[in-house]
């Protein structure tokens, strides 16, 4: 029975081995390893992959900004007149826009697929004037908004030939940094995301805003 007794741990311990399966591989890894499933750590290297600069502060606030802000304006047919809505809609993005003077934004403009190419092209083009005017009018500084870009009718939302207003609108985008700041990378992004705490506290611009009229388009 004792000669017997080798071959009867052998033999548990491989059953234990079969009944562990996956964890049986686990014994050449790092203590506790096993807890950490993709999230176990990932603030700390988010922090670090910003102090190096390998993450992009563009795309951090991009995905913020698309999150707390409307970031689309439409437009009526043949229009680049801005609506009372789409009014309210440009206030809250120059909100956002204030807290953070060191970014830089673009406004793209669209069209649907009524009229020829050249007039829609024109036309988002417009609208995309109308929107950086009214952003302007509401204490933005026209540097920090760059050249507009109007892509007409070539990328609808909605796939129709037909008059479509989700089709007719303007998109506002973070597009980078600005010259004197095209990265902050010394650890002040937390200063500046504590500015819209601090910009809570302060009275919304009083300024009157200025219609952007256009004509023309689908």
């Amino acid at each position: 029975m004792i000669h017997m007794l080798p071959k009867l741990l052998a033999v548990s311990a491989l059953l234990a081995l079969g009944a562990c399966g996956e964890s049986a591989v686990s014994w050449d890894r790092e203590l506790g390893s096993e807890v950490d499933k993709g999230q176990f750590g990932n603030a700390t290297m988010n922090n670090t992959l910003i102090q190096t600069g390998e993450l992009s502060y563009t795309v951090a606030l991009a995905e913020r900004f698309a999150a707390e802000v409307p970031d689309t304006i439409n437009f009526a047919f043949d229009s680049a007149e801005l609506s009372d809505e789409a009014r309210s809609v440009l206030k809250r993005q120059a909100d956002f826009i204030r807290q953070f003077p060191e970014v830089r934004f673009r406004v793209f403009g669209y069209a649907d697929k009524v009229g020829s190419d050249a007039y829609n092209q024109r036309l988002g083009l417009r609208r995309a004037k109308a929107a950086v005017a009214y952003l302007i009018s509401q204490g933005i500084s026209r540097s920090r908004l760059e050249a507009v870009v109007s892509y007409g009718e070539t990328r609808p939302l909605i796939a129709t030939n037909a008059a479509e207003v989700r089709n007719r609108r303007t998109v506002t985008e973070v597009s980078g940094f600005v010259k004197s700041n095209p990265l902050v990378l010394n650890g002040k992004y937390a200063e500046i995301i504590w500015r819209e705490y601090v910009a809570s506290g302060v009275r919304p611009h009083a300024g009157t805003p200025a219609n952007a009229a256009g004509q023309g388009g689908g």
